[in-house]
Protein backbone atom coordinates (compact mmCIF):
# COMPACT_ATOMS: atom_id res chain seq x y z
CA UNK A 1 0.00 0.00 0.00
CA UNK A 2 1.37 3.41 -0.97
CA UNK A 3 0.96 6.05 1.70
CA UNK A 4 -0.08 9.52 0.56
CA UNK A 5 2.14 12.09 2.32
CA UNK A 6 0.41 14.33 4.83
CA UNK A 7 -0.09 17.92 3.69
CA UNK A 8 0.56 19.57 7.06
CA UNK A 9 4.22 20.08 8.00
CA UNK A 10 6.06 17.93 10.52
CA UNK A 11 8.56 19.34 13.01
CA UNK A 12 10.94 17.12 14.98
CA UNK A 13 11.86 18.63 18.34
CA UNK A 14 15.60 18.31 18.90
CA UNK A 15 16.57 21.19 21.16
CA UNK A 16 16.50 19.60 24.61
CA UNK A 17 19.38 19.24 27.03
CA UNK A 18 19.42 15.40 27.10
CA UNK A 19 20.48 15.67 30.76
CA UNK A 20 19.27 12.18 31.74
CA UNK A 21 21.09 10.65 28.75
CA UNK A 22 24.33 12.43 29.64
CA UNK A 23 24.99 13.35 26.00
CA UNK A 24 23.02 14.75 23.07
CA UNK A 25 20.55 11.95 22.34
CA UNK A 26 19.76 13.28 18.87
CA UNK A 27 23.36 12.53 17.83
CA UNK A 28 23.51 8.96 19.18
CA UNK A 29 23.95 6.20 16.57
CA UNK A 30 20.61 4.57 15.82
CA UNK A 31 19.86 1.44 13.81
CA UNK A 32 21.07 1.90 10.20
CA UNK A 33 21.50 5.67 10.60
CA UNK A 34 24.51 7.60 11.81
CA UNK A 35 22.31 9.43 14.35
CA UNK A 36 18.87 9.22 15.96
CA UNK A 37 17.82 12.52 14.37
CA UNK A 38 18.76 11.25 10.91
CA UNK A 39 16.78 8.03 11.52
CA UNK A 40 13.73 10.01 12.64
CA UNK A 41 14.01 12.54 9.80
CA UNK A 42 14.33 9.90 7.05
CA UNK A 43 11.48 7.85 8.47
CA UNK A 44 9.11 10.82 8.74
CA UNK A 45 10.20 12.18 5.36
CA UNK A 46 8.27 9.27 3.84
CA UNK A 47 5.08 10.45 5.59
CA UNK A 48 5.18 14.22 5.08
CA UNK A 49 5.68 16.58 2.14
CA UNK A 50 7.31 19.12 4.46
CA UNK A 51 9.55 18.17 7.37
CA UNK A 52 11.65 20.39 9.64
CA UNK A 53 13.91 20.13 12.68
CA UNK A 54 13.56 22.48 15.66
CA UNK A 55 16.82 23.02 17.51
CA UNK A 56 18.89 25.61 19.36
CA UNK A 57 21.84 25.08 16.98
CA UNK A 58 22.77 23.56 13.62
CA UNK A 59 24.36 20.28 14.67
CA UNK A 60 23.08 18.08 11.86
CA UNK A 61 25.65 17.03 9.25
CA UNK A 62 23.13 15.05 7.18
CA UNK A 63 20.76 18.01 6.70
CA UNK A 64 21.92 19.69 3.48
CA UNK A 65 18.88 21.97 3.06
CA UNK A 66 19.28 24.44 5.95
CA UNK A 67 15.82 25.91 5.26
CA UNK A 68 14.52 22.74 6.97
CA UNK A 69 16.03 23.91 10.26
CA UNK A 70 13.99 26.01 12.68
CA UNK A 71 16.46 27.60 15.07
CA UNK A 72 15.45 28.95 18.45
CA UNK A 73 18.61 30.84 19.39
CA UNK A 74 16.96 33.74 21.18
CA UNK A 75 16.69 32.05 24.56
CA UNK A 76 19.26 30.60 26.96
CA UNK A 77 16.89 28.01 28.38
CA UNK A 78 15.68 24.84 26.70
CA UNK A 79 11.89 24.81 26.80
CA UNK A 80 9.30 23.11 24.61
CA UNK A 81 7.11 26.19 25.11
CA UNK A 82 9.77 28.42 23.53
CA UNK A 83 10.19 25.90 20.69
CA UNK A 84 6.41 25.87 20.12
CA UNK A 85 6.36 29.67 20.00
CA UNK A 86 9.01 29.71 17.25
CA UNK A 87 7.30 26.89 15.31
CA UNK A 88 3.80 28.37 15.49
CA UNK A 89 5.04 31.74 14.25
CA UNK A 90 5.93 29.83 11.08
CA UNK A 91 2.99 27.41 10.66
CA UNK A 92 -0.79 27.53 11.15
CA UNK A 93 -1.06 23.82 11.91
CA UNK A 94 1.76 21.33 12.46
CA UNK A 95 2.49 17.79 13.56
CA UNK A 96 5.14 17.80 16.29
CA UNK A 97 7.16 14.85 17.53
CA UNK A 98 10.20 14.63 19.81
CA UNK A 99 13.41 13.23 18.32
CA UNK A 100 13.49 10.59 21.06
CA UNK A 101 10.19 8.93 20.05
CA UNK A 102 11.29 7.04 16.92
CA UNK A 103 8.66 4.29 16.65
CA UNK A 104 5.39 6.19 16.14
CA UNK A 105 3.66 4.64 13.14
CA UNK A 106 2.01 6.13 10.06
CA UNK A 107 -1.49 4.98 11.06
CA UNK A 108 -1.11 6.64 14.48
CA UNK A 109 -0.02 9.95 12.96
CA UNK A 110 -2.86 9.67 10.44
CA UNK A 111 -5.44 9.24 13.23
CA UNK A 112 -4.05 12.23 15.14
CA UNK A 113 -4.23 14.40 12.01
CA UNK A 114 -7.70 13.26 10.88
CA UNK A 115 -9.22 13.67 14.35
CA UNK A 116 -7.62 17.07 15.04
CA UNK A 117 -9.94 19.29 12.99
CA UNK A 118 -11.95 20.98 15.73
CA UNK A 119 -9.19 21.21 18.34
CA UNK A 120 -6.22 23.49 18.95
CA UNK A 121 -4.12 20.62 20.31
CA UNK A 122 -4.53 16.89 19.63
CA UNK A 123 -2.08 14.60 21.40
CA UNK A 124 -1.53 10.88 21.97
CA UNK A 125 -2.01 8.93 25.16
CA UNK A 126 -1.12 5.33 26.00
CA UNK A 127 -2.27 3.37 29.07
CA UNK A 128 0.63 4.62 31.22
CA UNK A 129 1.46 8.04 29.80
CA UNK A 130 0.16 11.13 28.01
CA UNK A 131 2.54 12.18 25.22
CA UNK A 132 2.26 15.97 25.47
CA UNK A 133 4.64 16.67 22.59
CA UNK A 134 3.42 14.11 20.09
CA UNK A 135 0.51 15.50 18.13
CA UNK A 136 -1.07 18.37 16.26
CA UNK A 137 -0.71 21.99 17.37
CA UNK A 138 -2.37 25.04 15.81
CA UNK A 139 -1.52 28.72 15.73
CA UNK A 140 -4.65 29.46 17.81
CA UNK A 141 -2.60 28.73 20.97
CA UNK A 142 0.18 31.19 20.11
CA UNK A 143 -1.24 34.14 22.14
CA UNK A 144 -1.61 31.87 25.18
CA UNK A 145 1.96 30.57 24.72
CA UNK A 146 3.28 34.13 24.52
CA UNK A 147 1.37 34.98 27.70
CA UNK A 148 2.91 31.92 29.41
CA UNK A 149 6.39 33.04 28.37
CA UNK A 150 5.75 36.56 29.71
CA UNK A 151 4.80 34.97 33.05
CA UNK A 152 7.84 32.63 32.90
CA UNK A 153 5.63 29.52 32.75
CA UNK A 154 7.30 26.75 30.73
CA UNK A 155 5.25 23.69 31.64
CA UNK A 156 3.75 21.95 28.60
CA UNK A 157 1.08 20.42 30.86
CA UNK A 158 -0.15 23.93 31.72
CA UNK A 159 -0.62 24.65 28.02
CA UNK A 160 -2.42 21.33 27.42
CA UNK A 161 -4.83 21.86 30.32
CA UNK A 162 -5.65 25.45 29.35
CA UNK A 163 -6.24 24.90 25.63
CA UNK A 164 -8.93 23.28 23.50
CA UNK A 165 -7.20 19.91 23.70
CA UNK A 166 -8.19 16.45 22.54
CA UNK A 167 -6.38 13.38 23.84
CA UNK A 168 -6.52 10.24 21.68
CA UNK A 169 -5.88 6.86 23.24
CA UNK A 170 -3.55 4.28 21.73
CA UNK A 171 -2.82 0.84 23.18
CA UNK A 172 0.78 0.15 22.10
CA UNK A 173 3.11 1.56 24.76
CA UNK A 174 6.22 0.41 22.82
CA UNK A 175 5.26 2.57 19.83
CA UNK A 176 5.79 5.61 22.08
CA UNK A 177 9.00 4.38 23.70
CA UNK A 178 10.85 7.50 24.79
CA UNK A 179 14.67 7.46 24.84
CA UNK A 180 15.48 9.51 27.94
CA UNK A 181 18.37 7.54 29.39
CA UNK A 182 20.90 4.83 28.50
CA UNK A 183 18.55 1.99 29.54
CA UNK A 184 15.74 3.26 27.29
CA UNK A 185 18.24 3.78 24.47
CA UNK A 186 19.38 0.16 24.80
CA UNK A 187 15.77 -1.02 24.97
CA UNK A 188 15.06 0.84 21.72
CA UNK A 189 18.06 -0.75 20.01
CA UNK A 190 16.86 -4.19 21.15
CA UNK A 191 13.28 -3.35 20.04
CA UNK A 192 14.53 -2.73 16.50
CA UNK A 193 16.30 -6.10 16.45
Amino acid sequence: MTKTPFKIPCVILSGGKSSRMGEDKSLLPFFSSKTLIEFQYKKLEQYFNYIYISSKSDKFDFLKDKSKLILDKNHDISSPILALQTILKKFDKVFIIPVDTPFVEFKTIEKLIIDSNSFDITIAQTPFKTHNLCGIFTKNILPFIENMINQDIHKINYLIKNSKTQIINFENEDEFLNLNDKNEYQKALNYIK
